[in-house]
């Protein structure tokens, strides 16, 4: 009775492992420890192993590879479809066990340490841009309470700053100011050192500097995806990838009547931000748009947010035809 293929739930402490042999029979139940499960996978013949793509699932990945078994990740929506009734982790791992046997499953490449680091980069970024938003918000809002008020912006804090200086204001709330005004230099400080590093792995990455030459993809949206997708062949087409990333119409077709409605934005929001971003940049370029007929006719039809969202699917598919066929930007001749 030999284990072919085992589902395994991830936990902080307490694993879930569910084997079944070549026809299906099922042959193990077990509970694991967080420190138990190499030793026990070290035991066992090498086999598939499932797992959903949640956290600490690559590094699980890589440490079980390294003992030889063939593990393959999962999307956790996709799993869910064979969930059987009530929810516990006994059945979250038969489910899983289940649905890595199925031919149509779709599986998360696996991450390795590098490329998780390079992420770990965009992520710190991204809280430390949200922390100075906040303290650029609190300092506006406490200094207007006492009527002292400038023009949107970040680049007008310091201006602010130094109207409350001349203005009469209580030394407790200027001192108070004040440590949110240090706070807030500290953040630019870090934001600083983190974009010099994106940008040194971005000069590193010949991946990531083919993808900037993609007119609205700089250095932070094209480490992001070289860093996310390290593998396009996962996606058969760029129209994949696009959806992928949740920029595509939400479908309720049925009967043979196709049904559009808003953008789905199912997939990574970080990327698609940036990508909507980066749209956002290339259409206020007035060489980009006068060049382009497909961007001038959409304008006249729709507002520009709507095109943006559109030029970025588009930049989406251009990203995945440049990273499957190793070949950098080449714009389209002028009609």
């Amino acid at each position: 009775m030999e284990i072919t293929t085992i589902g395994l739930d991830l936990a902080k402490h307490v694993f879930q492992a569910h084997g079944v042999t070549a026809d299906g029979s099922i042959v193990l139940k077990k509970r694991l420890r967080r420190g138990q499960v190499h030793a026990f996978f070290a035991g066992l013949r090498p086999c598939l192993v499932g797992m959903e793509a949640c956290a600490t699932a690559h590094f699980w990945a890589r440490e079980l590879r390294a003992l030889g078994h063939d593990v393959r990740l999962m999307p956790a929506q996709y799993v869910k479809a064979y969930l059987r009734r009530g929810k516990n982790d006994a059945a979250d791992a038969a489910a899983i066990c289940e649905a890595v046997t199925r031919p149509s499953m779709r599986f998360v490449p696996v991450k390795g340490e590098a490329q998780q680091a390079g992420l770990m980069l965009h992520r710190v970024r991204d809280l430390l841009v949200r922390q100075r938003t906040q303290l650029i918000n609190a300092i506006r809002g406490h200094l207007a309470e006492f009527g002292i008020i400038e023009a949107q912006g970040p680049w007008h804090v310091p201006r602010l700053l130094a109207t409350m200086e001349e203005a009469r204001l209580p030394e407790l709330a200027r001192g108070l100011v004040r440590l949110l005004a240090s706070q807030l230099d500290e953040v630019e400080r870090r934001i600083g050192e983190i974009d010099a590093q994106i940008m040194a792995w971005h000069k590193a990455d010949p991946v990531s500097q083919r993808l900037a030459t993609i007119p609205g993809i700089g250095p932070l949206a094209a480490t992001a995806i070289s860093a996310t997708v390290p593998d396009p062949a996962v996606f058969r087409s760029g129209r994949e990838f696009a959806a992928w990333l949740g920029l595509v119409p939400r479908q309720n077709s049925t009967g043979g009547k196709t049904r559009l409605g808003r953008t789905s934005r199912q997939g990574d929001a970080y990327i698609r931000r940036l990508l909507v971003i980066g749209a956002q940049s290339a259409l206020w370029c007035s060489k980009a748009t006068k060049a382009s007929p497909w961007i001038q006719a959409l304008l006249v039809k729709r507002p520009r947010l709507v095109v943006a969202v559109a030029l970025a699917n588009k930049t989406a598919r251009t990203a995945w035809a440049i990273m499957a066929r190793q070949t950098t930007y080449r714009a389209a001749a002028a009609v």
